[in-house]
């Protein structure tokens, strides 16, 4: 990503894409038309530990925001980092009707140690086969957090202010 983009993305409740800016549509590689309509997974790149989605999911459930290291892929393969912040959207009545995502450039300082991390979760999701994958994912991420002393949230921070 360029140091002064911010993509953005709007999903409906079950994660299926709304609204796409312009930056969005030019680094996914997607014409806008793929993309509307679409699941927000259509850019999910097969590095990302599937645990990063299930805990930026359990937040977006309890009404909390979440900021993530993602990386995605493009239509043609090719992938991009991003720094990003998701939350919910509500109507007038305080009703969530979907969520918003504003991803900008990470701290490149930060794309090692959070690769280094992911391949780990990664080699733990493999090897635990596809019914334990999600828990020993977690497990890896859990030892991380526990070993840095520090909450996810905590850990975010410190790497995009590294």
């Amino acid at each position: 990503m360029r140091e002064n983009d911010f993509i953005v993305s709007k999903t409906d409740l079950t994660g299926r894409i709304t609204y796409g800016n312009e930056i969005f549509i030019e680094f996914s590689g997607y014409q806008e038309h793929e993309l509307l309509g679409s699941q927000h997974n259509i850019i999910r790149h097969p590095d990302m530990p599937r645990v990063v989605f299930k805990l930026l999911w359990d937040y977006l459930a309890e009404d909390k925001e979440i900021f993530a290291y993602v990386k995605n892929m493009s239509k043609d393969g090719g992938f991009y980092w991003v720094f990003t912040h998701v939350a919910p959207m509500k109507d007038k009545n305080k009703q969530k009707i979907g969520y918003s995502s504003v991803r900008r450039m990470p701290n490149p300082k930060a794309i090692p140690i959070v690769t280094e991390v992911y391949r780990a979760m990664l080699d733990a999701e493999r090897n635990a086969g596809p019914k334990d994958a999600m828990a020993a994912s977690g497990e890896v991420l859990g030892k991380v957090l526990k070993d840095k002393g520090v909450t996810y949230e905590e850990l975010i921070n410190v790497l995009q202010s590294l």
